[in-house]
């Protein structure tokens, strides 16, 4: 079994990540400062292959040890989103560029390392082409330039190395977000049985949070085939624009009401399909759909009274 080290763990998909992780028998270590949400890990302290450090991933010199003693560096920590980057520019930079850029001079021959970026990089794709591997990126935002300028820096540096372009992924995490637009939609129809849509032609390509974390997995177990590379990583069948999303989520969800607005404008200018056929050729295929999302989340918005505490 591996030492795996992811920085952020306790976000998002860092949550389910080291769940699944600790369930198949590695030892992970997780630094995060559990700014948003400090009870997403509660589950996991029982485990005796946990280990948690709640500290700043900026301070070089924890890194620089933790790093020599894992196999597996998995660098989730960011400022994710556009509005959370713009709030916070210097925050954004230091933790979404600056720690890779650490992570860079201080990772080792033996050290495999995954990273996560976003195919938002690629901004406005052509309208009746699909955004593949080699297609240009033109980040739009903060976030996407840190997150590309990130991933240049992995595959220049690192010798060792997988990225992933992340679709836009949805479904339920033990750290939730319902700033993610499957999720919002969706948490916007329960609470208020009705959305508004601006621009609603946009397109997207969506992913499930498990079918991250099982890519993650697969790539762990066959690193050796797919390292030195990147890959976009969403579920095909989920290639799909705004209207069409709510629709699917109307299917489900009746007392919804959709209401287009034709004069104001999106300030989310993503709008793209995306080919994921090359990680598919490889081995692996996202398989949870989006119907399947729909349902989790309408029974978590319903039924959980919780209030979900987004990071912007």
């Amino acid at each position: 079994m591996s030492k795996v080290l992811i920085t952020g763990g306790a976000g998002y998909i860092g949550t389910m990540l080291s769940t699944k992780l600790l369930e198949q028998g590695h030892h992970v270590t997780v630094v995060d400062l559990l700014k948003y949400d400090k009870g997403s890990l509660n589950h996991l302290y029982f485990h005796k292959n946990f280990n948690f450090i709640c500290e700043d991933v900026r301070n070089k010199n924890l890194i620089k040890k933790l790093v020599r003693q894992n196999d597996f560096i998995i660098p989730l920590a960011a400022l994710v989103g556009a509005p959370l980057c713009e709030k916070f520019k210097k925050d954004a930079k230091s933790t979404n560029l600056g720690t890779i850029k650490t992570l860079c001079e201080v990772v080792t021959k033996k050290n495999k390392v995954i990273y996560l970026t976003t195919n938002s990089g690629y901004g406005v794709g052509e309208k009746n082409k699909y955004c593949d591997e080699n297609s240009p990126l033109n980040p739009i935002s903060l976030y996407g330039r840190t997150k590309c300028d990130g991933e240049d820096l992995v595959r220049l540096k690192i010798k060792n190395h997988v990225c992933f372009r992340l679709a836009t992924v949805f479904g339920h995490s033990y750290r939730m977000r319902s700033d993610l637009l499957v999720n919002n939609f969706v948490y916007t129809a329960v609470k208020k049985k009705k959305l508004t849509l601006f621009e609603p032609h946009f397109r997207r390509n969506f992913i499930h949070v498990r079918d991250v974390v099982n890519a993650i997995i697969f790539t762990m177990k066959n690193f050796n085939k797919l390292k030195n590379d990147v890959y976009n990583l969403g579920l095909s069948s989920a290639n799909i624009s705004k209207i069409m999303l709510a629709r699917s989520i109307q299917k489900q969800y009746k007392k919804l009401k959709i209401k287009i607005v034709k004069n104001r404008k999106d300030p989310d200018k993503r709008d793209y399909f995306v080919s994921n056929r090359k990680i598919e050729n490889k081995g692996f295929k996202a398989t949870i759909s989006l119907d399947k999302g729909i349902s989790e989340l309408i029974q978590i918005f319903s039924n959980d009274k919780n209030k979900v505490i987004n990071n912007y």
